[in-house]
């Protein structure tokens, strides 16, 4: 597994990939917390390209793909990305999406795990829903902290935390 910085911006066929697993990645977790009020989840390529976010993929790399490639040149399949901002609070990880295909196999560790490397000890925050039991887990033992729950429409409720 490759982690790799991506510019989907610039790269519409990347960003038509990141978009597929976006997709399938936010409708397991709307049926997990029981609501499709996943703003990502109806995205689209456009609003992908112009969110003022800095992405890395994780990509299955084909066999014989050049190890120095960036993610938008390496054939094979993109199991999933991060996407985050920085303000003067901190790193933010908006987005974190796995491809079904690949759960279980330690992609969104090693999407977060990136991510906390480059923020070093500055603080990063993130939220998912509450009843996403499977993206609690991977933040509780990373070293987030649970702050709490934000009801952000009648009856869809987010889990936030935070790593200090």
């Amino acid at each position: 597994m490759l982690v790799r910085p991506a510019v989907p911006r610039n790269d519409d066929a990347l960003a038509e990939r990141l978009l597929a697993v976006q997709h399938a990645a936010y409708r397991v977790e709307a049926e997990l917390i029981g609501s499709n009020a996943i703003p990502a989840l109806h995205e689209d390529v456009r609003a992908l390209q112009s969110a003022p976010l800095s992405w890395l993929v994780a990509v299955e790399p084909a066999v014989g793909a050049a190890a120095g490639a960036m993610a938008g040149d390496v054939p094979g399949e993109v199991a999933g990305a991060v996407a985050w901002s920085v303000g003067d609070d901190g790193w933010d990880i908006d987005r974190l999406v796995v491809d079904p295909a690949f759960f279980r196999r330690g992609v969104g560790r090693a999407l977060v795990s990136a991510v906390l490397e480059r923020a070093g000890d500055g603080p990063v925050t993130v939220m998912t829903g509450r009843d996403n039991a499977p993206a609690r887990a991977l933040y509780d033992s990373l070293g987030f902290r649970h702050l709490g729950d934000v009801e952000v429409e009648p009856g869809v409720h987010l889990a936030r935390f935070a790593r200090r």
